[in-house]
């Protein structure tokens, strides 16, 4: 129940103010002059009578006819005979069917534009009720319900509706009015419209289109609200057309309003061109390549791009070759440099907007490396002293990425003249400067510098420098600082460096006593079987610790091969190795022994071989090897080996020092031959 509400004083009164004969006069205006409202709610006005005549006692809003009443509805009014109207002017839109209904307790009329719908007008004393179905046109309609009361209870109820089962409603919702439509930076479109009026309305549906096509049968949203955000517009640059349709419960929708129309941003890349080949022999001269053409309604054309530096190829500015301009073909053709590398060749599609797709495909090309490199030696010069012919240039101010250094040439004949021949001195050289250590001397040579790449391809040579070698035949002065100490597996050699500027290396003599005089020897290289070089400034020789005099001697050498020699102003200096030899008295068989031969190397392993009349000795059925025990001052029987086994590694050998072996035949009665001798004196 809506119990009668008391109007404001604002609402229920107007004062006027005026003046007359100097005098202030109030004067109150009726009440249902000054109440209005607002629509769909209901004006109601409460009158003393039946006939609805006079001026109301009271007037306010009521949203819905739905009250009773046991005594006066209001203050001033009687609990009987005393009468109530409710006026509605709404619009109902598209309108429609609708049903009408009332019930109450005693006279009820409705009234629809005036002519009467419902008519329950007569005195009651059990509820009565009534619908009717009307149709009620588009537009702006009023609605009028007056009640009376004449004695007893009050009631009444009213309601209005529409008619939406599908079959019976048949009208369609009006168009939409009040559209709008923005496009925003983020590339949303908002498409806003006003509500519709009808009371039977169920949502809107928004339909979206492509310039030149229709709308399709599903909408692109379903909304109840009076406005959409698509984010799901394409970024093609293509103009879309957009409308918003009304429908109802029942089904019915309403026609499409105006299209609006909006041109996007077009941020979508075309496709990445596919097809893409390439004619590639082993070696190609010329890059050709051909690929399928894009379909985009906007495509501008495309670029290409090339790279040595591997995969992916880089889309820049720098690697594009095709030109600023996209290509309108599908085939591309250019020169390749032959500088050996892989030249990897990608195409990319270029829409009118701008917008490049990503890579294509990679196609290959092998080259050959027939460029020089760039590098030059400027300002080269050349001159001899004691090192040699010694050249030196300014670096280049270009440099190519596969520049492999500078080799540095020597012509035979001075410069100008014809049939010379070019040797190779110096190959390699990263710096900017190289010597020549020894030219044959008393000619005139000519000399360049020239850069050369990993392929071997020459850049532009250096001036060609002439120059007239005399020699040099001046050994380096004497080395010193000489020491020697004798360790007990050899002897360690130190000495101070030669600061002698046509220093090439050092040789290491050792000398030895035969018939009272001093016999030297070069050191010699165990692989080369020469006399073995030395650049350092300290050797360690390995020899057994048997106590022999030695004496050293260290000679530099010059690149001409002029050095000094022991008794003409070579430095030299005695030791005596230390003596780890055993003192047991017994001493090796110098004969009848079938072991020819027995050596001790610094690898630490002993090695015999028997001699070709072994047989005369006996049946030897294998070897017994004995260790000198340093402690005991005895040999120690160490291991026994089969006749097929001539060599043994000591496993309990010390490093650093010299141990000594004795090794004799075994014969089938058991016994063993004499023994020989030999030392292992083993590296640290």
């Amino acid at each position: 129940m809506n119990p009668a509400r008391r109007p404001s004083a604002a609402a229920a009164t107007a004062v006027v103010l005026a003046t007359a004969g100097g005098l202030l006069t109030v004067g109150t205006v009726p009440a249902s002059a000054a109440t209005t409202c607002a629509s769909p709610v209901f004006k109601r006005q409460f009158y003393a009578n039946t006939t609805f005549s006079g001026t109301p006692r009271k007037t306010d809003c009521d949203a819905v006819i739905d009250q009773s009443w046991s005594g006066a509805p209001a203050a001033g009014l009687p609990k009987d005979n005393f009468g109530v109207r409710w006026t509605l002017t709404r619009d109902f839109g598209s309108g429609g069917p609708f049903t009408l209904s009332a019930s109450g307790l005693d006279g009820i009329r409705v009234h629809l534009d005036g002519v009467r719908r419902i008519d329950l007008w007569k005195n009651v004393s059990s509820t009565v009720a009534k619908s009717v179905d009307v149709t009620v046109p588009k537009g702006k309609h009023t609605l009028r319900i007056d009640y009376v009361n004449w004695t007893g209870s009050a009631k009444i109820k009213v309601g209005y509706a529409p008619r939406t089962a599908v079959g019976v409603d048949k009208v369609k919702p009006l168009v939409p009015t009040g559209t709008s439509l923005a496009h925003d930076s983020a590339h949303r479109v908002r498409f806003g419209w006003s509500a519709n009026k009808e009371m039977d309305l169920a949502g809107y549906r928004v339909y979206r289109r492509l310039k030149g096509t229709s709308f399709g049968a599903e909408p692109l949203a379903t909304t109840t609200s009076t406005a959409y955000t698509d984010t799901t517009l394409p970024k093609n640059g293509a103009v879309y057309f957009y409308e918003v349709r009304a429908y109802d419960k029942a089904g019915n929708e309403s026609a499409g309003t105006a299209d609006l129309s909006v041109t996007t941003a077009d941020t979508l890349a075309p496709a990445a061109p596919t097809g893409v080949g390439g004619w590639r022999p082993d070696h190609s001269r010329k890059a050709q390549l051909s690929w399928s053409a894009n379909t985009e309604t906007d495509l501008a054309g495309y670029h290409v791009y090339r790279s040595t530096t591997g995969r992916p190829v880089p889309l820049t500015a720098a690697n594009r070759v095709s030109g600023d301009k996209p290509l309108s073909t599908t085939w591309f053709e250019q020169p390749l440099p032959q500088t050996g590398d892989v030249h990897l060749y990608v195409v990319t599609a270029v829409d009118t907007h701008g917008n490049e797709s990503a890579a294509s495909s990679v196609v290959e090309f092998y080259t050959l490396d027939t460029t020089g490199p760039v590098d030059t030696a400027h300002h080269a010069r050349a001159v001899e002293d004691e090192r040699g012919v010694t050249l030196t240039w300014d670096r280049s101010q270009t440099t190519s990425p596969d520049f492999a250094g500078y080799t540095v040439v020597r012509g035979d004949r001075p410069v100008g003249q014809s049939g010379r021949a070019w040797e190779v001195v110096g190959k390699g050289i990263r710096g900017t400067s190289f010597t020549d250590k020894a030219p044959p001397p008393g000619a005139t040579y000519s000399y360049s510098v020239v850069a050369v790449d990993g392929a071997g391809n020459s850049g532009v040579p250096s001036v060609e420098m002439p120059v007239t070698v005399a020699g040099n035949s001046t050994p380096p002065p004497a080395v010193t600082g000489m020491s020697a100490t004798a360790r007990e597996n050899g002897v360690d050699l130190s000495w101070d460096a030669s600061d002698d500027p046509g220093l090439d290396h050092y040789l290491v003599l050792r000398g030895t006593l035969v018939d009272g005089a001093w016999v030297y020897e070069p050191l010699i290289d165990g692989w080369t079987h020469r006399p073995e070089e030395f650049t350092g400034t300290q050797h360690f020789r390995t020899d057994a610790a048997d106590g022999e005099r030695l004496r050293y001697s260290v000679v530099a050498v010059d690149q001409y091969g002029n050095r000094l020699a022991p008794g003409s102003g070579a430095a030299v200096l005695d030791v005596t190795e230390l003596d780890l030899r055993p003192d047991d008295g017994a001493s090796p068989a110098v004969g009848g022994n079938p072991i020819a031969g027995l050596s001790g190397g610094i690898d630490g392993a002993l090695r015999w071989w028997t001699s070709g009349d072994a047989r005369s000795y006996g049946t030897v059925t294998g070897y017994a090897v004995h260790r000198w025990n340093r402690t005991t001052r005895v040999f120690d029987r160490v291991d026994v080996l089969t006749v097929r086994e001539q060599a043994y590694r000591d496993s309990a050998l010390s490093r650093g020092t010299t141990t000594y072996y004795r090794v004799t035949a075994i014969l089938a009665d058991g016994t063993e031959t004499a023994a020989s001798e030999a030392a292992v004196a083993w590296l640290d």
